[in-house]
């Protein structure tokens, strides 16, 4: 590997020169790369020295465009196995906001102040925080399926993902805590929603609440899965929104659920009015099939929500003038997160006061670690000063005596 400087003269008369880089990659074929200034074509030549040495060189011309390594990865996933539902959001990453910033984007150009001013792009032209960090992740998973063809040698979005919790391990950041009140209903809320709800939604919603199962968990649920006489229910498999059943995402969401007696009471009623359905579904739709997730949400848990007073204005006007309003809580994982405060919340403020391994296993987390992430501020704090002074108490007696 060599290092040399180029001159010439331009059709104009002006004399340019630049470095060269002269080298065999790992297949024996030469190759050559420029560089304006010496100290760059230095630095190439080092890298790409241990880098050939090792087997692992990819130069600029033998890598792909980010475009072309995101389709190879959609391929990775088909042939995973991947559920149309991951399918769909690595498109959407892909096509929606890949693409169109950083499409013909060669995987060699792509360093970690690079992919900083990727972000930098996505937030300029309207994506949310949130959505950065999917993107980035998505563009991680497309550079890791990448190397794994050989097309690239670095994955700049694991680097900076390592170079950041380097430097703040001493500060661990964690995602913003569950509000009460914003996130989580309250007690109150739960009251009203429970007092509003009617129709054929009402036994869904009187279950979700008290049972904390996922939507996709509701609309799998079978009566096979539902023991009213030992007042439990048991989550063997769940429907993604495209009605496809299959086995919960991890073996710890295969669980079984104590039923309160309210619920225990619905279910009965509904039993005996739900649709049939030759699958035995506990919440079908009106023809018996799986219940669209959009249907359960825009005719269930939205319009019980303002009817019970929980709307929120929109700034928006019906043709009559009326304020259109939308529901406070837009999704049904709020009411999920509720039953977890419920297990949680000390006997005296009306919750079941459970320890953190029994609301693992009743919510289905994977780890107990996840249960913590998510709701470990919720757990009721040791009164220390109590305990240290019942402690003093103690120390001073036996040494009385």
């Amino acid at each position: 590997m060599s290092v040399r400087k180029r001159e010439w003269t331009t059709p104009k008369g002006e004399a340019k020169s630049a470095w060269v880089v002269d080298y065999f990659d790992t297949a024996g074929k030469r190759r050559l790369k420029t560089f304006r200034l010496k100290k760059e074509a230095d630095q190439f030549a080092a890298t790409a020295s241990v880098e050939v040495r090792e087997g692992v060189h990819v130069a600029d011309s033998a890598t792909i465009t980010i475009e072309e390594a995101g389709k190879l990865w959609l391929k990775s996933g088909d042939a995973a196995g991947l559920e149309r539902t991951s399918i769909d959001q690595r498109k959407q990453h892909l096509n929606l906001h890949i693409v169109p910033l950083a499409s013909a984007v060669k995987l060699t150009k792509v360093t970690a102040p690079w992919v900083r001013s990727f972000q930098d792009d996505l937030r300029e032209n309207g994506r949310s925080a949130a959505m950065v960090k999917r993107v980035t992740v998505s563009l991680g998973s497309i550079l890791a399926d990448a190397q794994g063809r050989g097309l690239v040698v670095r994955n700049a979005v694991h680097e900076l993902s390592k170079a950041r919790s380097g430097t703040k391990k001493s500060e661990k950041r964690s995602k913003a805590k569950l509000r009460v009140g914003m996130d989580i209903p309250t007690n109150a809320e739960i009251r009203r929603i429970l007092d509003t709800a009617a129709g054929r939604y009402r036994p869904l919603l009187v279950t979700m609440i008290f049972t904390g199962i996922r939507a996709s968990e509701a609309r799998g649920l079978r009566w096979e899965d539902v023991d009213l006489g030992k007042a439990q229910l048991h989550i063997r498999q769940r429907a993604d929104r495209y009605g496809e059943v299959a086995m919960p995402k991890s073996e710890a969401g295969q669980r079984t659920v104590p039923l309160p007696p309210m619920v225990v009471n619905t279910l009965k009623e509904w039993k005996l009015a739900c649709p049939n359905s030759e699958a035995g579904l506990v919440f079908p739709n009106a023809a018996g099939n799986i219940e669209y997730h959009q249907n359960m949400l825009q005719r269930g848990l939205w319009p019980t929500q303002i009817k019970a007073g929980m709307g929120v204005p929109t700034g928006k006007f019906d043709e009559k003038g009326n304020p259109i309003m939308a529901p406070k809580y837009s999704g049904f994982h709020a009411l999920r997160h509720w039953y977890a405060s419920w297990l949680i919340n000390r006997k005296s403020d009306g919750g079941l006061e459970l320890p953190a391994k029994t609301v693992q296993t009743r919510m289905g987390h994977s780890s107990i670690q996840v249960t913590f992430d998510t709701y470990g501020h919720l757990f009721p704090s040791t009164d220390e000063g109590a305990e240290m002074a019942a402690a003093e108490m103690a120390l001073f007696a036996i040494n009385a005596t």
